[in-house]
C-alpha cells in the first residue's frame, strides 16, 4: 500500500459533503453508510501486511510497541488509513446530521474541513455547534 494513496480515496466524498452538500447525489452517497467502504478496503490493505504485530499490540498496548509500530512504514500507513476512515465516519455523520438539522452549508463547510485535518476538534465544535438553536423551525403547540 502507498501512502499517497489513502486519502484521495476518501477525497471524493469530502468534495461532495463540503462543494455539494444539497445536491441529489451527495445526499443519496452520504446517506449510505457504504461511502465508507473504499476507505476500509483501503485500511484493510494497508493493515494486512502488520496484522501479526498489531493485533497483540492492540490486546495489550504499550508505548514502546506502539511506537515500534508506528515507526515502520507500514505501520505508519495502517494508522493513517485508519484515521482517514474513521474520519470520513464523522464527518458523514456531522454532514447527516447537519442536514437534518438544517444548518446552513457556508457554516458546516469549516466545521467538516477542521473534521478532515483535527477530527476530534471538528467533532467537538460541532457538537457545540449542534447544542445551539441555528437553523431549527420553531415547534408548534
Amino acid at each position: 500500500m502507498n501512502f499517497e494513496v489513502v486519502f484521495p480515496v476518501a477525497a471524493p466524498f469530502w468534495l461532495l459533503m463540503i462543494l455539494a452538500p444539497g445536491w441529489s447525489v451527495t445526499r443519496r452517497i452520504a446517506g449510505s453508510p457504504l461511502m465508507v467502504v473504499p476507505s476500509l478496503i483501503v485500511y484493510f490493505i494497508a493493515v494486512a501486511p502488520v496484522l501479526a504485530d498489531l493485533a497483540p499490540e492492540m490486546v495489550n498496548p504499550t508505548l514502546p510497541g506502539v511506537l515500534a509500530l508506528l515507526s515502520t512504514k507500514a505501520g505508519t500507513i495502517a494508522v493513517w488509513a485508519h484515521l482517514i476512515a474513521f474520519d470520513l465516519f464523522v464527518g458523514r455523520w456531522i454532514y447527516l446530521d447537519s442536514r437534518e438539522r438544517a444548518l446552513h452549508p457556508l457554516l458546516m463547510a469549516p466545521i467538516l474541513i477542521l473534521t478532515i485535518l483535527l477530527s476530534p476538534f471538528g467533532l467537538a465544535l460541532y457538537l457545540i455547534l449542534r447544542s445551539l438553536p441555528l437553523g431549527r423551525t420553531p415547534q408548534t403547540p
